[in-house]
């Protein structure tokens, strides 16, 4: 069993979506510092995907720096050091732009996307209360 969840959805990259939910469950506390993340096999076995596509998502996190893996341990949640403010504020920089493009495709003002995150902040604020 995977100590987060997903759900793949068609049209997207599997090794996307998979990121994403790990960090989402890192961000939500749902996967907390120290945590064991699944090996490549396990991963690749309960998600039903390549094992290669497992191996770039581990290799992924782990240069990001939400993984540590250590020999004979695994890998683990890493601690997320990740700076002062600003710095981790332009580690959103690649996402914000793409979700900025798809509100302006659609027909969205800055407000209409300023309301969502708020909306989502909350969202994931609550869920992640014990």
């Amino acid at each position: 069993m995977l100590p987060f969840s997903i759900e793949i959805r068609p049209g997207l990259p599997i090794a996307e979506q998979v990121l994403f939910a790990v960090k989402k469950a890192v961000v939500t506390g749902q996967l907390r510092t120290g945590d064991k993340f699944p090996s490549v096999r396990i991963l690749s076995q309960e998600l039903k995907i390549n094992p290669n596509t497992a191996h770039k998502v581990v290799a992924q996190l782990v240069d990001e720096g939400v993984l540590v893996t250590t020999p004979a341990v695994g890998s683990v949640v890493a601690a997320l050091a990740l700076g002062d403010k600003r710095a981790r504020a332009e580690l959103l920089g690649p996402e914000l732009e793409r979700a900025i493009v798809e509100a302006k495709k659609l027909g969205l003002t800055a407000e209409d996307v300023q309301a969502a995150v708020a909306a989502h902040w909350r969202k994931l604020s609550d869920s992640s209360k014990p």
